[in-house]
């Protein structure tokens, strides 16, 4: 039997207002029973509206409100920024017969107010190395999900293998490949700037 939700708490769900109301329980460390005592609410009402099985009229909202020392806005503000970007392994698939070149696959949108940028990067067999704008700004988190992956900078030379993890802060020119004879797959994650913006 499937729940139906009413408009109200359809139109609510975005606030989670029943998680923001057990945060600041647990944050003032209250029992149900002493929120009760301290509101004149039930314990069974606070529960449903914690859990939310039951939508609070603004009144109740109010009350609990004056005891916790926050304002109606708290529970009605929205987030100022939420992104969430998705990438699905099917998309990450790379097509076998491309070999000759690297191919980097973006795995979160940019846009103006990014402050990171994550990408699958992918080495062919073969020593192909890149010098992309991942590999140049500076700042980057390279973990190798599948095979070696061959670090040049300044005549220095590294090799990561897969499950190893490098994080890089320099000015130097760096160039990335694989190492050995097979592919190589690394997730770079670099702080975004304006080439990544355009």
């Amino acid at each position: 039997m499937s729940k139906t939700v009413s408009y109200a708490q359809w139109s609510l769900e975005s606030y989670c207002i029943g998680m923001k109301l057990r945060s600041l329980r647990t944050q003032k460390r209250l029992t149900l029973s002493r929120l009760a005592a301290e509101t004149g609410l039930s314990t069974a009402l606070l529960s449903k509206l914690e859990t939310d099985r039951m939508v609070p009229t603004l009144p109740t909202l109010a009350t609990i409100s004056r005891v916790y020392g926050v304002g109606m806005s708290y529970f009605f503000s929205e987030p100022a920024k939420h992104t969430l970007s998705i990438t699905r392994k099917a998309h990450l698939a790379g097509n076998s017969r491309e070999v000759e070149s690297v191919k980097t696959t973006p795995l979160n949108a940019v846009t103006e107010g990014t402050r990171l940028v994550a990408r699958l990067i992918e080495f062919p067999a073969g020593g192909v190395s890149c010098a992309t704008d991942s590999c140049r700004e500076g700042s980057a988190l390279v973990y190798v999900l599948e095979g070696k992956l061959q670090l040049d900078a300044g005549g220095m030379q590294e090799v990561l293998e897969a499950g190893d993890c490098a994080c890089m802060e320099s000015e130097m020119a760096l160039a990335w490949s694989a190492a050995g004879k097979y592919r190589c797959r690394v997730l770079a994650v670099t702080p975004a700037g304006p080439r990544a913006e355009g």
